[in-house]
């Protein structure tokens, strides 16, 4: 839809609040599915479940519910029925649309005239939620349902790509589109390029419409905006943390502690046999820009909400943290993969790559690891992914609509 002009208002408009003005009349007299989890709520912090029930002329059939589920409350919630999961407010059935069922089950859109799509990604490749909405556009093209994506914006800047390319041969959920980690494309900007591209299965293309935002700029971090902040991932608590995401969940590739089981996930890394003085010596030597290093010692805990547990738990480590002191230069890919390189070279006995080379999938490429074996310093990577990110760049502009 074009973009709508509300230049005369100052707050930026997500594709939920534009969809809200126009009192949700494309919706009107339909049965629809969403594709949404607790980041889909407009302004005012209300959620888009919560708007539409206020509607009797939409009838919302079914919750398509993603990676780490749709509320952490989600139990309290919803009710069993014949051993499904409702939403009663709704009377909607809950499907989950990953793990056991990787896209919507021919049953679940069988009545659908419509699917919605109204999820904060996190503007990092490794995020699930891309690969879900491209498997939605999948069922949709079969069963020629019209998809609309409500538009929000890339919580890191659309502005700013980074990051290798991931190769097809390393494809996967976590890598499942040839683009870079750090992408700068909007949600809706990924459902464009992904269905002109011809990247659903078998090449198909699906009836999709995107409701744009309005005054968002590129140049905009999520926190810039009147929006209420909303975890879009269980360990992603701040903009800061989900910049430092989108190289420190690298580190899954690794035996290395992600921060995960602190109050510092993806902003510290360590294991029970490293030495955190000694690395971050060796960090604050490459003179990493925007950030500070600093060594600590620390004991990662298992947490109710969490549903893995995370590495080393209740083990004695030592490591780093990191202190972002300027987002607009930090460069997290280029940190991340330093502490991995340094970490594998300065301990070859105790450093692992984690099982099945993830890393390589993580990555998109099997440079880091092979870098790292060969000892070549972290700092030949960045000029290598630079040629990925230039050229994307230029692949992109076609499907940029801000």
């Amino acid at each position: 839809m074009p973009i709508p002009d509300l230049s005369f208002h100052s707050s930026t408009f997500y594709g939920l609040d534009v969809l809200e003005q126009m009192d949700f009349k494309p919706l009107y007299d339909k049965s629809i599915g969403i594709f949404t989890n607790k980041t889909a709520v407009n302004q005012k912090g209300s959620h888009i479940l919560d708007l539409l029930k206020k509607h009797s002329k939409i009838d919302v059939k079914v919750i398509f519910t993603p990676q780490f589920g749709l509320f952490a409350d989600q139990d309290k919630r919803f009710k069993m029925n014949n051993g499904e999961k409702y939403d009663p407010d709704h009377n909607a059935r809950l499907v989950e649309v990953f793990g056991r069922n990787m896209k919507p089950p021919a049953w679940s859109v069988r009545d659908l005239d419509l699917i919605i799509i109204d999820i904060q990604d996190t503007g990092v490749r490794f995020s699930t939620y891309v690969a879900t909405m491209t498997k939605i556009l999948e069922v949709a093209s079969e069963w020629s349902l019209p998809v609309i994506v409500l538009d929000r914006p890339n919580p890191l800047r659309g502005d700013r790509v980074d990051g290798p390319v991931v190769r097809s041969k390393f494809q996967s959920l976590e890598g499942y589109h040839i683009i870079p980690i750090r992408h700068g494309l909007t949600i809706g900007e990924l459902a464009i390029m992904a269905n002109e591209m011809g990247w659903i299965k078998d090449l198909k293309r699906a009836n999709l419409t995107i409701i744009p935002m309005a005054n968002w700029k590129r140049s905009h971090w999520l926190d810039n905006s009147e929006h209420p902040w909303i975890d879009p991932h269980p360990s992603i608590h701040s903009i800061k943390s989900n910049l430092s995401y989108s190289g420190f969940g690298l580190l899954e590739g690794t035996n290395l502690n992600d921060g995960r089981g602190t109050d510092r996930p993806y902003m510290r890394a360590g294991a029970p046999w490293m030495s955190g003085y000694h690395l971050a010596d060796k960090l604050n030597n490459l003179n990493l820009p925007g950030v500070s290093i600093s060594p600590v010692n620390y004991v990662p805990r298992m947490k109710q909400t969490d549903t893995s547990a995370p590495m080393y738990v209740n083990e004695q480590c030592s490591g780093v943290d990191i202190n972002i002191t300027n987002p607009n230069v930090f460069d997290p890919i280029a940190t991340a993969t330093s502490i991995i390189v340094l970490a594998s070279q300065l301990y070859p006995r105790e450093f692992k790559w984690a099982e099945f080379d993830r890393i390589d999938m993580l990555y998109g490429h099997s440079q880091l690891r092979v870098f790292s074996a060969q000892g070549k310093p972290a700092n030949y990577l960045p000029p290598l992914w630079l040629k990925d990110v230039i050229k994307f760049n230029q692949f992109r502009q076609r499907f940029l609509i801000y």
